[in-house]
């Protein structure tokens, strides 16, 4: 299981944004109004599950001014003002790219997960099981996901770009195996689907299993979509797999599908304590398995942790990437924002994921789904 590496990549993050106005404001442009009311977010943190369509800004070197640049904070950072526009088209579900995700294997390998329909990589004959071998010549096997994503996606021009992919047919073996052939795709400007969803028999077991690959402008409506078309007697797998977080709001709204109201989360903000609840009317008598990895970080974490405390569902695979603090977004004078921590999120049972992450309640080493799956089916069918 590929654990992320604790750095940040150009083009490889996606942040969670905290508390209402702000994540609003992210979602349709008005950023600096909201970051002017001093609403905190999170900082990005790394992408682990390759998919290229989660895209932020990256994090400058520079630092911000005054009191705050006396002492070092991880996860704080300044991002130009068309480096926090694309941090919003990130949120909108907007990216630039070639349209496909990757993953990377357990013997290195670069594996096409998925391929957007329509986008370049699809008119190009890529398929999902190809195996991605150089970006622009570089060899990619073996190489972190994050470093990957981010040749995909290029620097801030972006869109019309070239970028030469070799790749072998899928089925040809392992990464040494198989002839190469070479496509030149240019970037565009793509929308990207953050959840997908599947009817799954396993034996006697059948279920919806519902992929969230990132907390965009209305995830958590097409999630409560999702479980409403499910069987009437179904369980869910809620794929949380290198979900890299996003707008909060969506969390908690995605959370609300599974709950009947109630506590979702904590945070403080210089001290202070506030709280993020569920809305009442959720499906809580639906079988849900979880399936996480060290990939599953900030607005992913805090969604499973809810439903973990909440005895909602059974958490499957391996332990979380541990992304819990706040920052606070800051307009500077040239009209870029500084970004510094002012506190830390917690699960409702007061469990702060910072560095730690969250322990599944059944550890998985390699592909959990199938034992999430025969879970799923020993917690009964649903009502």
């Amino acid at each position: 299981m590929f654990v992320p590496q604790r750095r940040f990549r150009r083009g490889a993050v996606l942040t969670l944004v905290f508390a209402g106005a702000l994540a609003t404001g992210a979602a349709t442009g008005s950023w600096g109004a909201d970051a002017r009311h001093g609403l905190p977010s999170t900082a990005p943190a790394p992408r682990a599950a390759g998919a290229e369509d989660a895209k932020a800004p990256t994090r400058s070197a520079a630092r911000p001014r005054g009191a705050a640049a006396a002492a070092p904070d991880r996860w704080g950072g300044v991002y130009s003002a068309r480096e926090y526009q694309g941090f919003e088209r990130a949120l909108r579900g907007e990216y630039v790219g070639v349209g496909l995700s990757v993953r990377r294997l357990a013997d290195g390998a670069m594996e096409v997960e998925g391929v957007e329909q329509g986008g370049p990589a699809a008119r190009s004959g890529i398929t999902p099981g190809d195996r991605l071998r150089t970006v622009d010549g570089v060899e990619v096997t073996g190489r972190p996901v994050t470093d990957v994503v981010a040749r995909l996606r290029g620097g801030p021009s972006g869109t019309g770009t070239p970028v030469r992919l070799g790749l072998a047919h899928a089925g040809r073996g392992s990464a040494g195996e198989g002839a190469v052939r070479e496509r030149t795709l240019r970037r565009e400007r793509l929308r990207t689907r953050s959840v997908v969803s599947d009817r799954f028999r396993d034996g006697a077991a059948a279920g919806t299993r519902i992929k969230v690959a990132s907390f965009t402008r209305g995830t958590g409506r097409a999630v409560r979509e999702a479980v409403r078309a499910a069987g009437p007697r179904e369980g869910v797998l809620l794929d949380l797999r290198g979900n890299a977080g996003g707008l909060v709001t969506e969390a908690v709204t995605t959370a609300s599908a599974f709950l009947d109201g109630g506590l979702v989360a904590t945070y403080d903000v210089h001290g202070r304590q506030r709280a993020l609840s569920a809305r009442p009317g959720g499906d809580t008598r639906r079988p849900l398995v979880v399936l996480v990895d060290g990939g599953t970080m900030s607005a992913g974490e805090l969604l499973a942790g809810a439903l973990q405390d909440r005895g909602r569902a059974v958490l499957v695979g391996s332990r979380t990437f541990g992304k819990g603090s706040v920052q606070m977004p800051r307009p500077l004078p040239d009209g870029s924002v500084a970004e510094q921590t002012v506190g830390h999120w917690r699960t409702p049972a007061g469990r702060t994921v910072e560095d730690g992450g969250l322990t599944p309640d059944l550890v998985v080493h390699g592909d959990p789904e199938p034992r999430a799956r025969a879970v799923l089916g020993g917690l009964g069918p649903g009502s």
